[in-house]
C-alpha cells in the first residue's frame, strides 16, 4: 500500500489493520469478519473441540479430495493436513482476499490449493485441479445469511461434486443450514459442540451410493 492510499484510508480501517498485525492468526479473521461478517459469520475461529468431533467421521484412507468452504486463517487447515494422506489434495475456497493471500502465505504443504472465488463453483475448482470429484466438503459458510439463492446453489454444487458415500460436513450457529441439505441428502447425522464461541450445531451429509438408492 502506497502512502497516498494509506492517507485516504479511513481510520477505523487504519487501526483495524494495526490491530490485526498484533493479534496474528486471531486479528486476521477478525479484519476478515469486520470486512465481509455475512460471508464469515463469526469473530473467532472454531474450537479444537468443533474441529474434532467435525473431523471424527472422516474415512482418511479413502480420502484424496477434501475441499473447505470459508477456510478463514486456516484453523481447520492444518489439522486435516495432519490427516490427509500423503497423496492427497486440500483446496479451500474463499471470496475473501485477505485469507486466501494469508493462507498462501502460512502454508506451504504441497496437498494444499487456495482458490479465491465462490463454492458454488467447486465443481469447476475441483475439474481445475485435475479431479472429478471431491471425497469430503467441509463448510461453515453462514448458509442462512448468505445472499438470495446463493446458499441453495452452494449444497445443489456440493452433492453434485461428491463421490457416492462421500459428505458434506457443516457447522452452524443456527440449525437452518440443515434445511439447505436436506434437499439432497437423505441421510444426515447430527451433533452439537457446547465447548465453542458460539455453540454450534454439527451435521454430516452423506451421498447416496448406488446400493441405497
Amino acid at each position: 500500500m502506497t502512502s497516498t492510499e494509506l492517507a485516504r484510508e479511513p481510520l477505523l480501517r487504519r487501526i483495524m489493520r494495526r490491530v490485526s498485525r498484533l493479534m496474528g492468526p486471531r486479528g486476521v479473521f477478525l479484519e476478515g469478519f469486520l470486512e465481509h461478517p455475512v460471508m464469515v459469520g463469526s469473530i473467532i475461529p472454531s474450537s479444537r473441540f468443533t474441529i474434532t468431533k467435525m473431523l471424527a467421521p472422516v474415512n482418511w484412507d479413502e480420502c484424496k479430495v477434501f475441499v473447505e468452504y470459508g477456510p478463514g486463517v486456516g484453523t481447520f487447515c492444518r489439522p486435516v493436513l495432519s490427516r490427509l494422506a500423503r497423496d492427497g489434495l486440500l483446496i479451500v475456497i474463499d471470496t475473501n482476499p485477505l485469507f486466501i493471500d494469508y493462507l498462501r502465505a502460512t502454508i506451504s504443504d504441497s496437498r494444499f490449493s487456495a482458490v479465491l472465488g465462490s463454492a458454488a463453483d467447486v465443481e469447476s475448482i475441483v475439474r481445475a485441479h485435475g479431479h472429478d470429484h471431491a471425497d469430503y466438503v467441509l463448510s461453515g459458510l453462514p448458509f442462512s445469511t448468505l445472499p438470495d439463492g446463493v446458499g441453495p446453489a452452494i449444497a445443489s454444487a456440493t452433492h453434485r461434486v461428491l463421490r457416492p458415500g462421500g459428505a458434506f460436513l457443516v457447522y452452524q450457529f443456527t440449525a437452518k443450514a440443515r434445511d439447505f441439505m436436506a434437499k439432497h441428502f437423505t441421510r444426515i447425522d447430527s451433533g452439537f459442540e457446547l465447548l465453542n464461541v458460539l455453540p454450534c450445531f454439527l451435521y454430516w451429509g452423506w451421498k447416496d451410493t448406488p446400493a441405497d438408492e
